[in-house]
């Protein structure tokens, strides 16, 4: 397989997860049915840190056992390191964010600060979270870039295609995932915007892929996979509290069960397709 095929694969995966995207544009719903769906979402985000973690504390663990006491120590800590500067890095920004909103304020003062600073001010929290998850998926699926690319130059052509698959149905709910706390908002989000978040969300995959086909690192998969972790369970915590201030608990529960499935059920369908 040439390299151009292989990235081909790569774009393929990354691109599925634009399919959830338009939802995000969807306005004619009620408090309880954004809700249900953000709550959809949580149980998606859920799914991936479990993946997530799953995956990275594996090959810490592998070292371990392999009496390979240096390597694990680096893993470990690179686990440990990504994980917090994940979860960490993106709560120093919100909070950053909410200071400049404070300082900026409407009026002259504003006019006064940098176009694209007062731009991104000027998102909502909705929008912000939108990002962060779309970064959180991103950072995630550069891993799954790189488990492309090394399958396919490894020769493994069987084993690439079966990710391919996999990781273009997990994208599919992705999509849907990032744009959650857009829907039903005021402020309808453009095509531009729905298109960045797919880029920052499925763009990974394909650099992923480039990067797996011309070097194998489990040290720098490791650290993906970490940040990923940290930034998926910042949004989590964020999107529960907004879910649990806008509809009963029963329905937060209902909906994060219903995204576990649809989590779950993708990852079913790539072991299936592996096997």
């Amino acid at each position: 397989m040439t390299s151009g095929q292989i990235l081909l694969l790569g774009a393929v995966a990354g691109a599925t997860i634009f399919l959830g995207l338009p939802l995000g544009r969807v306005q004619s719903v009620s408090v309880r049915t954004k809700a249900f769906l953000s709550a959809i979402a949580v149980g998606i985000l859920i799914f991936l840190l479990w993946d997530v973690l799953a995956a990275s504390v594996d090959q810490v663990e592998r070292a371990l056992t392999d009496g390979r006491d240096l390597r694990f120590a680096w893993l470990a800590t690179l686990l440990a390191g990504g994980f917090a500067l994940g979860l960490l890095s993106l709560a120093a920004y919100d909070g950053w964010l909410r200071r400049r909103r404070l300082l900026l304020g409407p009026g002259a003062a504003s006019m006064a600060e940098f176009e694209i600073e007062r731009h991104l001010v000027s998102l909502s929290q909705p929008q912000w979270l939108a990002i962060f998850n779309a970064t959180g998926i991103g950072l995630h699926n550069f891993s799954e870039g790189l488990a492309i690319g090394q399958s396919a130059a490894s020769g493994e052509l069987s084993l690439a295609f079966a990710l391919v698959v996999g990781f273009g149905l997990h994208n599919a709910t992705e999509g849907f995932g990032i744009v959650a706390p857009l829907t039903g908002t005021r402020d309808r989000p453009s095509w531009a915007f729905l298109a960045v978040l797919g880029v920052i969300g499925g763009g990974p995959t394909f650099v992923g892929t480039l990067v797996g086909q011309a070097w194998v690192s489990s040290a720098v998969s490791v650290l993906f996979l970490a940040l990923a972790a940290g930034s998926i369970l910042y949004v989590v915590v964020e999107l529960i509290g907004i879910v649990g201030r806008m509809a009963a608990k029963e329905i937060l529960l209902l909906g994060i069960f219903v995204g576990l499935v649809l989590g779950f059920g993708t990852d079913l369908v790539l072991v299936a397709v592996g096997a």
